[in-house]
């Protein structure tokens, strides 16, 4: 009896063990050279009620470097908000942060998604009960399609920074309410989240090297469905492109020996959550020295439309926010960096 127990027990503890090297094992992303700045593009009108705006971010791929995932809409669970997912610097290399769906919303870099992600937050929209309640202010609703609306005035920040750290990135650290967030219980992206982004990197218009920072598909009102009655192109680069000096594949950490051994001082990556719902960490610090790697492209503030891809935040008493300012700081060892002038655009209210 006491030898079934003991088998049972270690079975137990090989499949702990096996689903936490799970969680760790993810796919880890680190690269030498930053993401282009966010496209400006506006938002497909929302499918329906339980809609929720997931926006537009840039893959990487071995094979062609950066590529857009276009933003989309996906029937959120019940009572979860969508965290974002962020690139950020650290230890010498630009690392993915992956999103994850919660109760609130955690730390994403303080990057300026647009359409309600203003950095910190969320404000295109809010669940009461079973029920998901739109802000027509920021968020491309129609009262016919959709009855539970609001309209709530927010304050429109004007960026297309695409990376949290080193030069040229958002400097945002994460918040007391942000690291609370991320040690919620958290699930991971739908499948049809994760099917989008891989149709997406299958999708030579969406590399960066061909699209030079204007995807034709920005956004869909599907996920998945880049045909041209979903499909909403960019209306600009969010700034100037400026090729990579390395192949993909030479600018993927670890692919070159000059990288074994490198430090990673101040780099936390994140880790997706365990199947116990918890999360090893939700956010990543910035090194101590902020550095850029050759090739990264920074940005300066651009301004654009109050519903296209730049974050709002909300300016009322109950439900206020501000983005964290930009520093940029370039260290001993790396080059100046590219700066970045997005197109003006005019600045309306949104639908």
């Amino acid at each position: 009896m006491n030898t079934h127990k003991a088998v049972l027990q270690w079975m137990l503890l090989a499949l702990v063990v096996f689903f936490s090297a799970s969680s760790f094992a993810q796919v880890f992303v680190s690269i030498r050279v930053g993401p282009p700045p966010l496209p400006i593009y506006a938002q497909p009108i929302c499918p329906g009620p339980g809609f929720l705006w997931t926006p537009g971010y840039w893959g990487w791929n071995d094979d062609a470097g950066y590529y857009w995932v276009p933003g989309t809409w996906v029937v959120a669970p019940v009572g979860m908000l969508w965290t974002p997912g962020y690139w950020g610097w650290g230890g010498g290399f630009y690392a993915w942060h992956p999103g994850y769906w919660g109760p609130h919303i955690g730390f994403y870099g303080g990057i300026n998604y647009g359409f309600g992600y203003g950095g910190v937050g969320f404000v295109g929209g809010e669940w009461r009960g079973g029920a998901f309640y739109y802000n027509r202010y920021v968020t491309n609703v129609s009262v016919t399609n959709v009855t539970h609306v609001y309209n709530r005035t927010v304050v429109v920040n004007h960026t297309t920074t695409s990376f949290n750290g080193g030069t040229g990135g958002i400097t945002a650290r994460a918040t007391a309410q942000e690291e609370a967030a991320a040690r919620e219980q958290h699930t991971a992206p739908l499948a049809e989240q994760t099917q989008h982004e891989r149709l997406a990197s299958q999708n030579r218009q969406n590399f960066a090297s061909e699209n030079h920072g204007r995807p034709a598909v920005a956004a869909t009102a599907k996920a998945g469905d880049f045909s041209g009655r979903s499909a909403v192109s960019a209306r600009a680069a969010g700034g100037e492109y400026h090729a990579p000096a390395m192949s993909p594949k030479e600018a993927r950490a670890g692919s070159t020996a000059a990288d074994k051994g490198k430090s990673k001082e101040g780099f936390r990556p994140f880790t997706p959550p365990s199947r116990n719902g918890s999360s090893e960490n939700g956010s990543a610090k910035n090194s101590s020295t902020s550095g850029r790697a050759a090739g990264g492209n920074g940005s300066r503030p651009s301004r654009t439309r109050a519903n296209e891809t730049r974050p709002q935040h909300e300016s009322s008493p109950t439900h206020s926010a501000s983005q964290p300012k930009q520093r940029q700081s370039s260290p001993k060892s790396s080059p100046p960096p590219h700066r970045q002038n997005a197109p003006k655009q005019d600045h309306h209210k949104g639908r």
